[in-house]
């Protein structure tokens, strides 16, 4: 007999069905209590409900676990690769040696843009944030890409999935290059993925430029550990906006533009800008006081997560990471890293960060390896960006094949005036 949850509405004695998922909490179906009691629920920001089935990404925030289709994320970070990832999300499985093979040559072969596309960076000022233009041209790439806007053959829609995947990384490097004022560097089909973005980035026309083996794992790691964390903002707008029918380009800029909130991908850029408000190692015991001070509104940026009440499992892996790049950058005496791993020690030491589970967290380590090897802070919610594609396209692809998918409409609890009467402007 399946498990029911019983509720009371006004002295209607209503019985909720109880769905139960692999793992994870229970959750109860109330599709129908509007129809049998007349009521809403009231979640704002949705934190108690769950607003689709998905057998993509699973999340235990209490014991720190991140699982990609069942996958632990600490595996496929330090085992695998960005690329193989991808597969695994797009497909529900990991590759065989021959389909990795065949992915990996679709994805390389589709990495340059329609040339047409480079005037559209054109168009912006120089100073224009990066974001800004990310959402712009992903926007439009739904007028260049015609053959992949049907929603409803799965072929056009898997070709839409590798184009994005492909093209991200270049388009993401363009905007770094115009928002510096260097030219274009367009891909190469020899270098790993993340190898190719680096190279994009930061080779010049003039001279030749090898990517350090080190900052080519870590970056790879990055995109690996932000590809997807289930239903966050970012991946809850691409399916709103997908579930109106919306093709892919379309619902991808969505996601980019929500990302772009200081609340969400924002955060690694805003953990850089405390350190280097905090400015030195002899700041940090004043910092730590304003933190404690519940009057001064000063908040530690990088520590603590929405979801994760414990260690964040993707921060674990960055921390090595960090110090694999830092010893291949030869970095020893950069203050800004300085303040950062003395704050990182306060806050692993100190019983009040303790207590409160402030542990530093995923955008905090990112943030300080991206600086290290070169980024702006500017450009730190791209990459972010660019690392999700993946998971974003994946999970709007899982919300087209859904039968039970209907277009997002969530409902309110009205605050407002009751109905009152028009009075003409001349009797007011």
């Amino acid at each position: 007999m399946a498990e029911t949850a019983r509720l009371n509405v006004d002295g209607k004695d209503l019985e909720l069905p109880v769905l139960k998922g692999t793992i994870g909490p229970d959750v109860i179906d109330i599709g129908k209590l509007y129809a049998q009691s007349g009521a809403f629920t009231f979640d704002p920001g949705f934190t108690s409900t769950a607003s689709c089935k998905s057998t993509i990404t699973y999340i235990d925030g209490d014991e720190g676990v991140l699982l990609y289709r069942g996958y632990p994320i600490e595996q496929l970070a330090m085992e695998g690769d960005f690329l193989e990832s991808c597969y695994l999300l797009l497909y529900g499985e990991l590759p065989t040696a021959a389909q990795f093979e065949v992915f990996k040559r679709n994805i390389t072969r589709h990495t340059m843009v329609h040339e047409q596309m480079t005037r559209f960076y054109q168009g912006f000022r120089r100073d224009a944030h990066p974001m800004s233009v990310m959402v712009a041209v992903v926007g439009a790439m739904s007028a260049f890409y015609h053959d992949s806007l049907d929603i409803n053959d799965p072929r056009q829609r898997e070709i839409a999935a590798h184009r994005m995947i492909a093209k991200m990384p270049t388009i993401a490097a363009m905007a770094y290059k115009y928002h510096v004022g260097q030219p274009f560097v367009y891909p190469r089909n020899d270098l790993s993925y993340a190898a190719n973005f680096l190279h994009m980035c930061f080779a010049v026309p003039c001279e030749e430029y090898k990517v350090h083996p080190a900052l080519a794992r870590a970056m790879d790691r990055i995109f690996t550990l932000h590809a997807d964390h289930e239903q966050n903002a970012s991946t809850s707008t691409v399916r709103l906006a997908g579930s109106s029918g919306a093709n892919p380009f379309a619902c991808i800029a969505a996601g980019i533009a929500c990302l772009w909130g200081p609340a969400h991908g924002g955060a690694n850029e805003a953990a850089l800008k405390m350190l280097e408000e905090i400015g030195s190692v002899d700041k940090i015991p004043a910092f730590i006081e304003k933190v404690k001070d519940k009057n001064s509104n000063v908040r530690l940026m990088g520590f603590g997560h929405r979801v994760y009440k414990n260690y964040d499992p993707r921060a674990k892996i960055l921390q090595a990471s960090a110090h694999e790049v830092f010893e291949a950058l030869g970095v020893k005496d950069d203050p800004l890293l300085d303040v950062a791993r003395a704050l990182e020690k306060v806050a692993l030491s100190d019983e009040y960060f303790i207590q409160r589970k402030l542990y530093p967290n995923v955008d905090f380590y990112s943030g300080i390896i991206l600086r290290a090897m070169g980024f702006p802070t500017s450009m730190f919610t791209v990459l972010f960006a660019l690392a999700r594609t993946v998971g974003w396209i994946s999970q709007w692809k899982e919300m087209i094949d859904d039968p039970a998918q209907k277009i997002g409409r969530p409902r309110q609890l009205y605050v407002g005036p009751a109905k009152r009467e028009y009075v003409p402007v001349a009797k007011r």
